[in-house]
C-alpha cells in the first residue's frame, strides 16, 4: 500500500472509530434524560448501555474470523452501514425493550468497526510503527467516545437525547458512502472461514490468554465507571448536562495526548511504563472518587484517559505480535474481553451506586487498575525478555 493510500485509510478508519465509539459512550450524559423520558430508574436505563456493550463484545468474536476470511475492508464497510441504520432507529425508541433492541443491534454491527479497523492498522504497519499507529487510531476512537459527552450533552441540553442517536447515525451513513467508494480492499489471509479453529489456536496460547484477560479487568474498571461519570458529576457539582458533557471530553483529550506520548515514554521508562500507568490510573480514579471540585475532576478525567490508552496500546501491540498472522481473531478476543468487562462493570456499578454511593465504584476501580497494571508490567517484561533472547 502506498503512503498516500495508507494515510487516507488511517483517516477514514479513525473517523469510523470516532463515530462508532461516540455513538456508544454518548450515553454517559444521556442516561438521566433517557430514564426520565421512559420512566425508568438510572440502573434500568443503563441496560441499554449494557446491551450495546454485550452485543459488541459477543459479535466481535464473529467479525474477526470473517475479516480474516473475506477481507477487513469489506467487513468494515458492511458494519458501518448497519450501525448507522440502527443508530438512527434508536432515536425512535418508545420503551425499554425497543431501546435495548436497537442499541443491541447497533452494538452488533459496531463490533465490526473498531476491532477490525485496529487489525487493519496493525496489518499495514511494521513492528516499529505499529504501536504508534494503533495508539493514534485508538486515541481518536476514544476521543470520539469522550467528545460524545460534549456533543451529546449539547444536543440533549438544547434538544433531546433522541437527536443524539439520530445525528450520529446520519454521520455514520455519510461516512459509510465515502468509505465504500474510497477504501482499497485488502486480501483475505485465509481461504476458508475457521471460526472455531482460529480461537482454538489463540486460546491454547497461554501467554496470549494471560495478556488478553488483563483487558477484561481494565474494561471493567475504567469503562464500567465512565458510563456513570456524567450523572455523578452533575449531582456533585450542580452543573447541567451541557457543562458536564464538555468536562467529560477531557477524558478523550487524555486518550489522544496519551496515544501521542506513549511510544516515547515507553522507550524512556521501559519496564516501569505500565507501573507508572497504574499509578496515574490509581490517582485519577481517586480524584473522581472523592472530589466535587470541577478542576480536580477534570484532571482526574484527563489522567483516566491517559491510563486507558497507555495500557491498551501496549497490550494490543504485544498480542498482535504474539499471533502475527491472526490479527482479526486477536482483535476480536481483545474487544470481547474489553466490552464484556465494560458491560459487567456498568451493570454492577449501577447497583452499587443505588445502594451506596458513586465513591465506592471509583475507589474500587482505582485498586483494580493498579493491580492489573503491575501484573501487565511483569507479563510484558517477560515477553520482551523472551523476544530479545530469541533474536540472540
Amino acid at each position: 500500500m502506498s503512503d498516500k493510500n495508507k494515510k487516507l485509510t488511517m483517516v477514514l478508519l479513525a473517523a469510523a472509530a470516532f463515530l462508532a465509539n461516540g455513538d456508544n459512550l454518548a450515553a454517559a450524559t444521556l442516561i438521566s434524560d433517557i430514564a426520565k423520558d421512559l420512566g425508568l430508574t438510572v440502573s434500568t436505563a443503563a441496560i441499554s448501555v449494557t446491551s450495546y456493550m454485550m452485543a459488541f463484545g459477543i459479535f466481535t468474536l464473529l467479525f474477526g474470523p470473517l475479516a480474516d476470511r473475506y477481507g477487513k475492508v469489506r467487513v468494515i464497510n458492511i458494519a458501518i452501514v448497519g450501525t448507522s441504520i440502527f443508530s438512527m432507529l434508536g432515536a425512535l425508541s418508545y420503551d425499554l425493550p425497543s431501546l435495548v433492541f436497537f442499541r443491541a443491534m447497533n452494538g452488533l454491527f459496531g463490533a465490526g468497526i473498531i476491532p477490525v479497523a485496529i487489525a487493519l492498522v496493525g496489518e499495514i504497519h511494521d513492528n516499529e510503527n505499529r504501536q504508534k499507529a494503533i495508539g493514534k487510531v485508538l486515541g481518536v476512537a476514544f476521543l470520539g467516545g469522550a467528545t460524545a459527552t460534549a456533543i451529546g450533552g449539547t444536543i440533549a441540553y438544547f434538544g433531546s437525547w433522541r437527536m443524539v442517536y439520530l445525528i450520529y447515525g446520519v454521520a455514520e451513513f455519510i461516512l459509510a458512502i465515502v468509505m465504500l467508494k474510497t477504501l482499497v480492499k485488502d486480501k483475505p489471509v485465509t481461504n476458508e472461514l475457521k471460526t472455531f479453529s482460529s480461537y482454538k489456536i489463540a486460546l491454547s496460547n497461554g501467554r496470549f490468554l494471560t495478556k488478553i484477560s488483563l483487558i477484561f479487568f481494565m474494561g471493567f474498571a475504567i469503562l464500567g465507571c465512565f458510563t456513570y461519570t456524567g450523572i455523578t458529576t452533575m449531582e456533585r457539582t450542580g452543573y447541567n448536562v451541557f457543562i458536564v458533557g464538555l468536562l467529560l471530553s477531557l477524558y478523550g483529550v487524555g486518550t489522544v495526548y496519551g496515544g501521542r506520548v506513549a511510544p516515547q515514554l515507553k522507550k524512556r521508562l521501559k519496564n516501569g511504563f505500565l507501573v507508572a500507568t497504574g499509578f496515574i490510573g490509581f490517582t485519577a480514579l481517586s480524584l473522581l472518587a472523592y472530589s466535587s471540585n470541577i478542576i480536580i475532576l477534570g484532571i482526574g478525567l484527563f489522567g483516566l484517559g491517559m491510563t486507558f490508552i497507555f495500557f491498551q496500546s501496549t497490550i494490543l501491540a504485544a498480542v498482535q505480535e504474539e499471533l502475527a498472522e491472526m490479527k482479526g481473531t486477536v482483535m476480536s478476543l481483545a474487544s470481547f474481553n474489553l466490552f464484556l468487562g465494560a458491560a459487567l462493570g456498568t451493570q454492577i456499578n449501577g447497583q452499587l451506586i443505588e445502594k451506596y454511593s458513586a465513591s465506592i465504584i471509583y475507589s474500587s476501580a482505582s485498586l483494580i487498575v493498579m493491580v492489573v497494571a503491575i501484573v501487565a508490567a511483569i507479563v510484558i517484561a517477560n515477553y520482551e525478555t523472551r523476544k530479545r533472547q530469541a533474536h540472540v
